[in-house]
Formats: C-alpha cells, sequence, structure tokens
C-alpha cells in the first residue's frame, strides 16, 4: 500500500503525519508530491523525508492537485504496479487511523474507496453548504448517492490505476471527474466513515472558492445537460 499525499505549501503538521504513518505500519511507503511549493517547503520536505519507505517528488511549478495526484499514481504504476494507493490530505484533516481503515477497506474489497465525513458535527459552513449541493446534483446526474463527493481520503484499487490517470483534470475538478467517470463506467464505491479535524476553521486549504467552484460544478452541469 502507498499512502500519497499531495502538498502545497506544506506546514509543519507533514513530518509528523509521516512519523505516524510510518510507526502505524512500518511496511507502508509514503509517497508526497509537492506541487510546486519552491524553496519555502524545502525544510518541511526534507523533515518528512527524513527515513525509510519514503518518496518525495516535487513539481517546478504549481500545476494543481489533481495532476499532482497523477504524478503520484504514475509513480506507484511504475514502481509499485501491484500495490494499492490511498490519498490523504496533509494538513492535519485525516487522522492515521482514518488513512488505515481506508486502505484496509480497499486491500480487502479491490474498490474504490471514500472516506466519508460526518456533516452532523463540527463542519465548516462552506463546507457542509458544498457537500450538500454538490451530493443533490451527482445524484441526479448519475444516479447515485454519494455522501461525500469532495473528499480528499481516498483509496485506489491497483487494478484501477492506470484507468485513473487519464481521468481529465489538473486541479480540484479532478476528484469529482473521477466520481463521475467512475458512475459511468460502473465502478462500485465504497464508503467508510470518517473523523475529520479542521484545524484554524479550515484556513490551512488552498481550495479557492469562487475559481475551484466553478470547476468542480462544471463537470456536474454539463452531465445533466447530456441527460436533457
Amino acid at each position: 500500500m502507498i499512502v500519497l499525499l499531495p502538498v502545497y505549501k506544506p506546514g509543519d503538521h507533514l513530518p509528523d503525519l509521516v512519523e505516524e504513518l510510518r510507526d502505524a505500519d512500518p511496511a507502508k511507503h509514503v509517497l508526497i508530491v509537492d506541487d510546486g511549493s519552491g524553496a519555502a517547503a524545502d525544510d518541511v520536505l526534507a523533515a518528512a523525508d527524513d527515513g525509510p519507505h519514503v518518496t518525495v517528488l516535487r513539481h517546478p511549478t504549481n500545476r494543481g492537485k489533481g495532476i499532482a495526484i497523477k504524478t503520484g499514481l504514475t509513480w506507484v504504476h511504475e514502481n509499485f504496479p501491484d500495490h494499492d494507493a490511498v490519498t490523504a490530505d496533509a494538513d492535519g484533516q485525516h487522522s492515521v487511523a482514518d488513512i488505515l481503515r481506508v486502505a484496509e477497506r480497499v486491500d480487502s474489497t479491490g474498490r474504490l474507496v471514500l472516506g466519508v465525513r460526518r456533516f452532523d458535527t463540527d463542519v465548516p459552513a462552506r463546507s457542509r453548504f458544498g457537500n450538500t449541493l454538490t451530493r443533490v446534483l451527482f445524484r441526479a446526474a448519475t444516479g447515485r448517492d454519494v455522501r461525500d463527493t469532495q473528499t480528499g481520503l481516498r483509496g485506489y484499487p491497483a487494478a484501477l490505476i492506470p484507468w485513473l490517470r487519464d481521468v481529465t483534470g489538473e486541479r480540484f475538478e479532478y476528484e469529482m471527474n473521477t466520481l463521475l467517470e467512475a458512475a459511468r463506467a460502473g465502478h462500485p464505491v465504497e464508503e467508510v466513515t470518517i473523523t475529520t479535524t479542521y484545524l484554524a476553521g479550515n484556513r490551512s486549504s488552498h481550495f479557492g472558492s469562487l475559481s475551484d467552484s466553478v470547476r468542480i460544478y462544471r463537470p456536474l452541469l454539463l452531465s445533466l445537460m447530456r441527460l436533457r
């Protein structure tokens, strides 16, 4: 199993997360893909890379989360073609326990797995509203009810990684596109309930409210228009 952490301007939590992952399961490999953070991230990335079973890849410029994920999936496919991958946010939102639970579900089912948040707890208003809207639109477009369409904690079985590399999208829309394409292709999706922590009101998120929302809703709306 490869734990894939796409990062941009990572904070001090990253080395701690890597260490916790290694302590919990020394056999797991941690792959960090830095999406053009520049020299300011050198110290944090060096601290995270201080140990076995850790690889750091770096984009010279910011290309988007979708590209970072695909860079990581390509590396996994080329170096560990029989390994599943779990993507997680590296800003403290996802606990090691939940990352490992998602990894276990992928291993046991061979299916795409989503770590879904509970929205009846202390979730920022914009996250709760955004998920409600995308959930309604996604159900209308695909007939599937996915409880958390915007989760960054996802498990990808090895057999689907070549397919995932071909899904379109460069930034946050990539993760929505994977769900839309999975529905069209008939790939089943498993869900694992997780506990999500929002540090400092989720200020560490690099999600641009307007521009990234447009990128996410555009493929949903296009899918709905095809049904008309």
